[in-house]
């Protein structure tokens, strides 16, 4: 099992490299997340053996439970990549570096006022609906810019970019324009020069559409199942966007 996890990110680095040199960017520009969603720890320190440093969770939980264990490896860095409840922000801001999933106003506050009582800052990036899907979480495009303007006044937050997550069972042409957009937001955030706010990271591209996503402009990418092989919960566990909202 070491093994197949090697290979398996020996081969999705070697798709990285062909997406890169078909798009004219460098390696170095794209970033590599394992997203590690139910993942035993064996697996994860398979991975951590074979040089991967950048690790994403779900669920704050999950992420309580395998921090402890993975201190022994200083270098790995944690991001929270799932749909984050106000409820949950105290456990989270504790172990991570980067939240990908900041969607709305009331979670950028719950954010703000943990943050104040540690006394630290957090980089975050906004979370946006691209593909329109109302079974997906994610700020609507039409009302990014508004929630970037509204994020950079809690002065303990760092907008860093943002992230998508491409339609789902969808053509790559579809997906693709999920991905033009959100590079298109972008640009109207940055060039509105707003404090605290870069728009550096483009978080985006999944196990299935990873290539599009470099083609388009990611400099993330979240890789599980093509690393990992697949999980043992269905991916309604992850994406079940239809799961009340605590606000």
């Amino acid at each position: 099992m070491g093994n197949q996890v090697e290979e398996n990110l020996k081969t999705v680095i070697q798709q990285m490299e062909l997406a890169c040199q078909a798009s004219g960017r460098s390696i170095d520009d794209v970033q590599l997340l394992l997203a590690t969603k139910t993942v035993p720890l064996e697996k994860l320190q398979m991975a951590m053996k074979a040089g991967q440093t950048l690790f994403g969770e779900n669920k704050a939980q999950e992420l309580r439970g395998k921090f402890p264990l993975m201190q022994q490896y200083k270098e790995v860095e944690w991001h929270f990549i799932g749909h984050l409840q106000t409820n949950k922000v105290k456990d989270v801001v504790k172990y991570v570096t980067l939240i990908h999933s900041v969607d709305r106003l009331k979670l950028g506050q719950a954010l703000h006022k943990q943050l104040i009582k540690e006394n630290k800052t957090m980089d975050i990036l906004i979370q946006i609906n691209t593909s329109y899907e109302e079974s997906k979480f994610g700020a609507s495009p039409d009302m990014a810019l508004e929630l970037a303007e509204q994020l950079s006044q809690l002065e303990t937050l760092n907008v860093k970019g943002l992230m998508t997550i491409g339609k789902l069972n969808a053509t790559n042409d579809e997906t693709r324009n999920c991905f033009r957009l959100l590079k298109k937001i972008q640009t109207q955030i940055k060039d509105k020069k707003l404090p605290r706010v870069e728009m550096d990271i483009l978080s985006m591209g999944m196990s299935g559409d990873f290539k599009v996503a470099i083609e388009e402009g990611a400099t993330l990418i979240r890789v599980g199942t093509s690393v990992f092989g697949e999980r043992y919960l269905p991916d309604s566990y992850y994406w079940n966007e239809h799961a009340s909202q605590d606000d």
